[in-house]
């Protein structure tokens, strides 16, 4: 059995790998620490082979991390490290160091197989946007603020008092504005970013259009959904999309079965 870890801004997931599947998946805000019912529900696993982690929380939940594991089961916790080529993904940036190990865990995540080319939209503190061609040939990706980042910045840089921000208004696609202000703010973040995926996915197939042989053949790529407010972000894109929860973990399952 194996113990992996997405550690993210905000969140740290967790989850058991026993063979090919993932067991369930473990959610709690880390504040920088390691929480007490994360040791509780830890202290109740058998000895893990080994204990996979990715982490963009920074260095103190990492730390703490690694010594609740080396007191609990004498391991070393690993933390992965981005690499330019692996598992079939060629990493787009010049500088692969650059690039955010949970956006990488979740490009591995993403190829298993013959896949089609994916959009993977990554919401969470930040919402992270990554194209994959066929064959695992990473374009690169954006970053933006997450929900509650470009409305916490909208209050701050202006007078808008902050009323009518939870919960989030009822707009869809078909009627996406908003009839008072506090609803428009917190409209306004959902759909800037709905409306993003939905561009790059458009693009994204052009791309994969003009690259095909024939130059005509129609390749509609996924749009995987992944990250903590994925269920919020969903509703505000409109194409046709899969949520994946443990996409990050996939890709460390992926790096497990690797030899250590």
């Amino acid at each position: 059995m194996n113990l992996l870890l997405d550690i993210g801004n905000t969140n740290l997931r967790w989850a058991c790998q026993d063979g090919p599947d993932l067991g369930e998946i473990g959610t709690v805000r880390h504040g920088d620490a390691v929480p007490l019912d994360l040791l509780a529900a830890w202290e109740s696993l058998g000895v893990p082979e080994r204990v996979l982690v990715g982490n963009v929380g920074g260095e103190s939940v990492a730390g703490a991390v690694s010594r609740v594991v080396r007191a609990l089961w004498g391991l070393d916790a690993e933390l992965v490290r981005v690499r330019p080529h692996c598992l079939g993904v060629r990493v787009a940036y010049e500088d692969p160091s650059h690039l955010g190990v949970d956006r990488w865990l979740a490009l591995l995540g993403a190829t298993t197989g013959p896949e089609a080319p994916a959009l993977i939209v990554d919401a969470g503190t930040a919402v992270t946007y990554d194209l994959l061609l066929r064959g695992g040939r990473h374009l690169g990706g954006l970053i933006l603020p997450g929900i509650e980042a470009m409305r916490g910045a909208l209050l701050r840089s202006t007078r808008i008092p902050p009323v009518g921000l939870d919960p989030d208004p009822g707009t869809t696609l078909q009627e996406p504005w908003a009839r008072d202000t506090g609803p428009a703010v917190a409209a306004g973040a959902v759909q800037a970013l709905g409306a993003l995926a939905d561009r790059l996915h458009d693009r994204l197939m052009e791309r994969c259009r003009v690259e095909s042989r024939s130059g005509s053949d129609k390749v509609v790529p996924r749009l995987l959904l992944t990250g903590g407010d994925a269920e919020r972000l969903a509703p505000a894109i409109g194409r046709p999309l899969q949520i994946v929860p443990d996409l990050v973990l996939r890709g460390l399952a992926r790096l497990a079965g690797e030899s250590p």
